[in-house]
């Protein structure tokens, strides 16, 4: 499952950084601002006194100083933090690295409020996302999806909306739950406390509410694994089905037509009654669609 889950309207390129932006995320929420950008970065910082020693050396070379004595104190006062700057700077962050974090950030704040962080949600928000996450793998990975047996086209779009939906929701009632609690852990008085009991109760609605979401969801779910089971199943058959005269022809040599015949005949059967179950299940499928597009 999706650590991040990223309102389907934002662009593909743009959502897939969210999405891989985790670890950034966890810093931000733990304080963490990049630094601004430095005029000048580390390797060039390197380049520049490199090429400032040489041109420095070549200047005493040319004025005859690197023989003597003043010359030669010259290079060693110099010469010695310029090696700092050369080498020890190299325990410098990696600039990429840096630039990657930076425009993880921007990025992040740009999108902030479309986006869900699953380390925000409490523990029983989360719960419920994990499920409706679940339920919409469900769909989306199947086989009957892929072969469009379903309304895949729809599915691509109307499946991550509800994800996002549910996610947004759990977020903001995550956050006013938590902010809920630290207030009552602290102890009301009684005419506080008269205001605070119905608006705990507006949070639990809220989250049966959410709820009836993620079941229709886990429903529709369901009926698409249905589907899924008849549909490999009458896979299955028809391989058995198209290697029947194979069947056929050992059970002749092999003289053991009392024993297998009644079974290879229950073949053609069992491949009706499943091609009745697929349709079957992929109907209520298609139901169980109906009702979760319902605004």
């Amino acid at each position: 499952m999706a650590d991040v889950v990223v309102d389907p309207e934002v662009p593909p390129d743009d959502a897939q950084l969210l999405r891989d932006s985790r670890r950034v995320l966890i810093k931000m929420r733990q304080g963490w601002v990049p630094e601004s950008r430095r005029a000048i970065s580390s390797a060039q910082y390197r380049i520049v006194a490199a090429f400032g020693s040489v041109a420095l050396f070549g200047v005493m070379a040319g004025s005859g100083l690197v023989g003597r004595g003043i010359g030669l104190l010259m290079l060693v006062l110099l010469g010695i933090p310029l090696m700092i700057v050369l080498f020890i700077r190299n325990d410098l962050p990696d600039d990429d690295e840096e630039e990657y974090e930076r425009e993880v950030y921007e990025q992040l704040c740009w999108y902030e409020g479309r986006f869900v962080l699953i380390d925000d949600l409490d523990e029983s928000s989360a719960r419920l996302l994990a499920r409706a996450q679940r339920a919409v793998s469900t769909v989306t990975e199947s086989r009957v999806n892929a072969e469009g047996l379903l309304d895949d086209v729809r599915n691509a779009v109307m499946l991550p909306a509800q994800e996002w939906e549910i996610a947004r929701l759990l977020a903001k009632l995550s956050a006013l739950r938590t902010k809920h609690r630290e207030t009552v852990s602290k102890g009301l008085t009684p005419e506080v406390e008269a205001v605070a009991e119905p608006l705990a109760r507006a949070l639990d609605s809220s989250e049966t509410a959410v709820l009836a979401r993620v079941e229709s969801l886990e429903r529709y779910a369901s009926n698409v694994a249905d589907a899924e089971r008849a549909y490999q199943a009458r896979h299955q058959i028809e391989e058995l089905r198209g290697r029947l005269h194979q069947y056929e022809e050992l059970v002749a040599e092999t003289g053991a037509d009392g024993f297998a015949v009644p079974e290879l005949e229950r073949l053609a059967q069992d491949a009706d009654r499943l091609e009745q179950a697929l349709r079957r299940s992929v109907t209520s499928a298609h139901e169980a669609f109906r009702y979760l597009d319902r605004p």
